[in-house]
């Protein structure tokens, strides 16, 4: 379980294919505090630390992983937002985030205004996920407030910490990102479409 508050960001240093599964090495400096089987969230998904070396480790993507998520796109050099799993009794400063990547969306704005930002993605609306204004979204692993919802799009808005502790300075137009809806909002749909 995370909260959608990104702890650090990494940098991919090797992919490997193996079969359906990505292995993926990551130099980031939470990497020595890391132990093997820990749960981190990488861009939004929860995976495990499966090596750890000074200031690498690697985690292990799986073909379900790779289908729902943007990371068929990760190349060497990318920035990847981090964050550990919550420890109970820690503050919830985000919103409760599983690590279940639900599906990608492709930025379609980015507007500056006036020291903060404000980005819009457009998401398939066929798997039947929403959004609702002032509602809880993640985005690469961050938790985000939408501003605007419509039917395949939401907007959020970016205040200069996130810009720039985040990989959302890394964003341009066309960039494929990660989502995890609202879990609340999706048992709601679920109870609601029966």
């Amino acid at each position: 379980m995370f909260t959608g508050i990104i702890e650090t960001l990494g940098v991919i240093k090797n992919l490997v294919q193996e079969g359906d599964n990505l292995h993926i090495t990551i130099e980031s400096t939470i990497a020595s505090e890391l132990k093997i089987d820990q749960s981190v969230a990488h861009n939004g998904v929860c995976l495990t630390t499966v090596a750890t070396n000074n200031n690498k480790y690697t985690v292990t993507a799986i073909k379900e992983t790779i289908d729902k998520s943007n990371f068929k796109n990760l190349t060497i050099g990318d920035k990847i937002n981090l964050e550990r799993a919550m420890i109970l009794g820690d503050r919830l400063d985000g919103h409760i985030v599983q690590g279940h990547v639900d599906q990608t969306a492709i930025c379609t704005t980015i507007e500056e205004q006036n020291g903060s930002w404000f980005y819009t993605f457009e998401y398939d609306k066929a798997l039947s996920n929403i959004t609702i204004e002032k509602g809880s979204i993640t985005v690469n692993g961050v938790s985000l407030t939408v501003v605007n919802s419509g039917e395949s799009t939401f907007s959020v808005a970016i205040i200069p910490y996130t810009q720039e502790h985040t990989n959302f300075h890394t964003f341009k137009k066309g960039t494929i990102v990660n989502l995890e809806f609202d879990v609340i909002g999706k048992y709601v749909a679920k109870l609601l479409v029966k």
